[in-house]
């Protein structure tokens, strides 16, 4: 049987992430790379505070968004950090559609622009 949590205890856990990946004194980051985060692609800023929380969705603001890559690789995982590098979320996929993380192009060369398209809106079960 699956487990599920009343709205305030998922916008109470939401809350806290969103408060993890806005912690730092600079702004959160996601980080993609290859599979595994074998290989770090690009990292872009976000925006501060980095989205916001209703009803148990952590929702992400400031969309689009970009960063330079900083090597050649196909995105396949992404995470979110603080602004220390701290990872506050992890094992998130990354594509051109049906992905957690929504970018403009996988196959990604260093020097290229990458379009942050959209992040998922996170839940907890």
């Amino acid at each position: 049987m699956a487990v599920n949590y009343s709205t305030t205890v998922k916008s109470n856990r939401m809350t806290q992430v969103l408060n993890a990946i806005d912690g730092g004194a600079g702004n959160g980051v996601l980080k993609i790379g290859t599979t595994g985060m074998g290989t770090l692609l690009v990292t872009i800023t976000l925006a501060k505070p980095s989205g916001a929380v209703a009803s148990g969705v952590l929702t992400f603001s400031g969309l689009p968004k970009n960063g330079t890559a900083v090597a050649n690789g196909t995105a396949a995982a992404a995470q979110l950090c603080d602004s220390t590098g701290t990872v506050v979320v992890d094992g998130l996929t990354v594509g051109t559609s049906a992905t957690d993380v929504i970018i403009d192009n996988a196959s990604i060369t260093s020097g290229q622009t990458v379009n942050l398209n959209a992040v998922s809106q996170l839940t907890h079960g």
